[in-house]
Order: C-alpha cells, then structure tokens, then sequence
C-alpha cells in the first residue's frame, strides 16, 4: 500500500482541534449565511403562498451551502487536514462556496449558472482528488463513490441552470434531493455497495468542534445582521430597545445550545460504539438549528428597522418561528446526548407556538420582548435543573451498537 495515501487519514494521535485553515474555511460560511438572510428578507413583502414559496426556494439554496459545509467537515475530520492535498481541497472547496454566497441572492434567476458551476465543481471535483491521492488504498472507493453520484447530478445542476427559467426550480430540488438521500445511503453503486456516514472512521472530538463553530458562525452572522441594521437607522428610544433584545435573544440562544449538551458531544462522539451513526445524527440537528438561528436574525432586521411594524404572519414566521426551530434541533440535540428530551425545552415551544394568536397584528418590538422573555425562562429553568448538581455525563442512545466500521473501506 503506497505510503503517502495511507498518510492522508488521520492518525489516532492527530489533534481533534480545528487547523487555523479550517477557521479561515469557515470565514466564507459567515459571508454565505447573510446572504441568505438577505434573501429571507427579500421574501417578507410576499404574503401566503407566495411568502412559502420565496421561503422554500432560500432553504433549496441553503440546504446546496450545507451540503458543501457538511461533507468538507466530515473529510477534515477523516483525513489528516495538514496534509497538502487536504489543504488544496478546502482551499478549492473555500472558493467555490465563496462563489455560491455571491450568487445566492439572485442564483435562481441570472446568476444559476455560476452558483451550479461552483457547487458541481467542489462535489465532483473535492473527490477525485481525493481518490487521485488515494491511489492503491481501500477508502479510495469512498471518493469515488462521491464523485459517481455529483457527476449523476451534475446535469440537472447545469441543466436547470441553461434550462428555462421556469424548470430550473424543479430540477434543482431533485438534483438535491438526489445529493441528500446519496449521503444519507452512503453512495450506493451496483456491485460496490455503499458507504454510509454512519460507519465511516472519524476523529469525532474534531467532528463535534466543528459542529460547534458553525452554530457559532450563525451566532456570528446574527450579531452582523444586529449591528449593521442598528447602525444604519437613525438612533431612537424604540431602535436602541429592539437592539438591546435582539442582542439579549442571541446571548440566549447561545447559552440554551451550550448548556451541558452543547459541551458533550464531543464526549459522546469518543464513546460511541459508532461515532458516525452519531455524527450523522448531529449533521441533522445542527442543520435544524443554524436554520433556526438564521431565521431569528430576519426579524431581528426588521424589528431594528420598523420596531412598530404590524406583526402579521409572515414576521411572526420569523421572530416566532425561529426559535420555535430552534429549540426543537435543540431538543433533539438533548436525545442524542442524554438520550431524553427535558421540560423545559417543550414548555418553552408549547409557550412560543400560544404567542402566535396574541402577538398577530401588534407591534413587532412586543413580540421580541415576549420570544425573549420565552427563551430566557427556559435558559433559567435549566440553571435551576442543574443547580448543586455534578456534571452529567454523555448517555446517548445513538451508537451505542453495531460494528465500528462496516468495511475495510469505512
């Protein structure tokens, strides 16, 4: 077996700290993320139909970006990111979503062929050269695999791109609803297999960081979105009020994340029989909730700019539904690390989905207060909850069985 291959995968002893590089990966992701926002809040003059449509079509881009974050993270953590060949890939796979942010806002109309070209590249392109460098060893099928189902998809990201405009949208849903039900099969190829995530060798301390950096990314974005709204208004009793809670919400969102569970998974990943069958469990949860913060930070925008806006439906999508998604990907972070789902967190959504009907048609800085008042109960009913308690320990209930791999390929 040809020794440099077999040194691209990372050895037990590699840090499972993230590499200064992958830092600098994740500073596109910051510029990428308020550009969806951006396009979320393009869509709030839409009303019913029109308004779940302008949605949809942001979460189709979204979830493109993800899928591109996702399986750069899941190659860092398996292959030795200080290698050079690694570094070329995330540098390439960095552009490419560089070039995906900047079209986003108009990649369903003029700018389509340059977001399909970007995200065709990196995901038929990052595993060929990764297979390249892999030459004569088992995981090199794995690669391939990858590269086998982006080139199977790579016509209808083109494709919707030259097309009509009017077929773009379909065929850009199935191509990714193909690249989605691909990663979670594992890839399968006739005669080959599959390969699925769940079994794959992963450093999983260096996994779970990075799950926590790209909630801190939109964490990040939420802060910008703040900052920059607030500086561009003309300085008010009511903007500063809708500032200081939108500042106070996010601080929230990040205590509510990181209480206990948010600090386990790195546990957890290392004692899971399985750590992929747990990672790709997270991949799930983190998508629901960097969802949820991204939403949060449109009303935010809104409420900075016009605090007595009318609350009517499509911004309480927003200020409410946010949190509301929120709080459900962290309730389903709470099973994956203690195996339960704590009162709180179903209190604290029960409580934001009884807002809804109250807060219709009133000022939009109320129904912030209020969400706030809502998330800052349940970050104080957790403090309660561990009180003069010792730390708890990881008790997922996912991957605690079957084989530590599935192959000598994984």
């Amino acid at each position: 077996m040809d020794e440099r291959a077999a040194a691209l995968l990372r050895p037990p002893m590699s840090s499972a700290r993230a590499t200064f590089l992958e830092l600098f990966f994740d500073l596109v992701f910051v510029f990428a993320l308020t550009r969806v926002s951006q396009r979320l809040i393009n869509s709030l003059p839409a009303t019913g139909w029109s308004l779940a449509a302008a949605v949809g079509r942001t979460v189709l881009l979204f979830l493109a970006l993800w899928m591109v974050w996702t399986i750069t993270v899941w190659v860092t953590s398996r292959y030795e990111p200080e290698q050079a060949v690694i570094q070329a890939v995330v540098i390439g796979t960095m552009f490419a979503s560089l070039l995906m942010g900047v079209a986003l806002p108009r990649a369903l109309e003029e700018r389509a062929l340059p977001f399909a070209v970007a995200y065709v590249a990196v995901m038929f392109g990052r595993p060929i050269v990764i297979a390249a460098a892999l030459h004569g060893h088992p995981r090199r099928l794995v690669p391939l695999r990858l590269a086998a189902w982006a080139g199977g998809t790579a016509p209808l990201w083109l494709g919707g791109a030259l097309g009509p405009d009017e077929m773009r949208l379909p065929l850009w849903a199935l191509a990714l609803t193909v690249d989605y039900v691909a990663l979670f099969t594992g890839w399968p190829l006739p005669r080959l297999g599959s390969s699925p995530t769940l079994g794959w060798r992963i450093a999983g301390e260096h996994l779970a960081e990075r799950y926590q950096q790209i909630f801190l990314i939109a964490l990040g974005e939420s802060i910008l979105v703040i900052g920059v709204t607030y500086s561009g208004e003309k300085f008010s009793a009511e903007a500063a009020g809708a500032f200081v809670v939108a500042f106070v919400t996010t601080a929230l969102l990040w205590r509510i994340y990181f209480h206990r569970a948010g600090r386990l998974l790195g546990e957890a990943l290392r004692l899971a029989r399985v750590p992929g069958r747990l990672g790709t469990s997270a991949t799930i949860t983190h998508l629901v909730i960097v969802l949820g913060v991204l939403t949060t930070a449109v009303g935010y925008e809104v409420v900075i700019a016009e605090p007595f806006h009318r609350s009517d439906a499509a911004l309480l999508l927003f200020v409410v539904g946010g949190p509301l998604l929120f709080l459900v990907g962290r309730a389903r972070f709470e099973y994956e690390i203690f195996g339960r789902v704590s009162l709180p967190r179903v209190l604290g959504g029960g409580a934001l989905l009884l807002l809804v009907p109250l807060l219709a048609h009133g000022p939009a800085v109320r129904a912030l207060w209020l969400v706030a008042a809502v998330l800052a109960g349940v970050a104080l009913a957790d403090a309660w909850r561990s009180r003069g308690r010792p730390p708890e320990m990881s008790a997922s209930p996912i991957g605690r069985r079957g084989p530590e791999s599935s192959g000598p390929e994984a």
